[in-house]
């Protein structure tokens, strides 16, 4: 569940999106997406169980890009930055005052942040993402890349949906992902892949980032389903597990390629049996770091 979004009148319970669906394929490409996982995504073990458009070619004219390039025989990632957002601060529940307070997005203005969702039983949408981006960032660096975290519960609260943008911005990230889940109502299952829809006002200019973050959301979205068995969304996207949105501080303040994944609905029994399972999270760490790395290299 998004930090920064209002809760829509078409959509169910809490917090949950409105839709905005670009018809996009998730047809499987066996050339690059099954190379990609047998090369690397299937070998990673498990990590500790924890608390229940076109693509920018690698280097310094990629949006974003480093400028650095792997050489041979070097880690694939070597020279590349990425960061990874998780979605809520644990501690945002005991500062209502201050998340609640509106911040700029270009656009318009949205609260700071919000608490996330939780499941019935009280797992917090805020432990499930650090969870899920604690074992990413492993992955991503045991590929060489230089991973940077917007927050890593070290703060009381937040940052704002406006410091989480900087923070990829700042770091000249190749690939910024926001890790979520969502909060919809009991039935709706599977999990989407939220890409910037073109914005343009005040601070917001997402002129640049649109298609590069097409190409991640695309590659992400492929390696997430193939490492969880996870179908793509049965209420939002329709069917491709994509979803394109304008009303994000954190995709429309972005200068850098970003995308965010709701990687299941926390109020749907089924996906909550996933979601609470270690080893369905360290699949779907998998999955994101394969379609980071496919993307990233091209």
């Amino acid at each position: 569940m998004h930090h920064d979004d209002s809760p829509p009148a078409a959509r169910p319970p809490r917090r949950s999106k409105p839709v905005r669906v670009l018809a996009l394929t998730l047809a499987v490409s066996a050339s690059t997406a099954l190379a990609g996982w047998l090369a690397w995504g299937a070998v990673s073990g498990p990590a500790g169980d924890a608390a229940p458009g076109a693509r920018p070619a690698p280097g310094p004219t990629a949006p974003g890009s480093s400028g650095v390039t792997a050489s041979p025989g070097a880690a694939p990632l070597a020279g590349r930055t990425v960061v990874i957002d998780p979605g809520h601060n644990p501690g945002n529940f005991a500062h209502p005052r201050e998340i609640s307070r509106l911040v700029d997005i270009g656009t318009n203005r949205k609260e700071c942040d919000t608490t996330g969702t939780s499941t019935d039983s009280g797992y917090t949408e805020a432990a499930f993402t650090l969870d899920v981006s604690h074992r990413l960032r492993t992955l991503l660096r045991e590929q060489g890349a230089t991973v940077v975290l917007t927050q890593d519960a070290d703060r009381p609260y937040g940052p704002c949906i406006d410091e989480r943008a900087r923070v990829g911005n700042t770091a000249g990230a190749d690939a910024v992902v926001s890790v979520h889940a969502d909060g919809s109502a009991v039935g709706n299952r599977g999990f989407h892949v939220i890409l910037p829809a073109l914005v343009k006002g005040g601070a917001a200019d997402t002129t640049r980032i649109t298609g590069p973050s097409r190409s991640l959301g695309e590659d992400i979205a492929r390696a997430f389903a193939r490492a969880t068995g996870s179908a793509p969304a049965n209420y939002v996207g329709g069917g491709t597990g994509l979803d394109v949105r304008g009303d994000l501080g954190g995709l429309n303040l972005s200068t850098v390629p970003k995308v965010f994944i709701e990687c299941g609905n926390m109020r749907d029994p089924k996906d909550v049996a996933l979601l609470t399972d270690a080893a369905w999270r360290q699949k779907a760490a998998q999955g994101i770091a394969v379609g980071v790395r496919t993307y990233l290299r091209g």
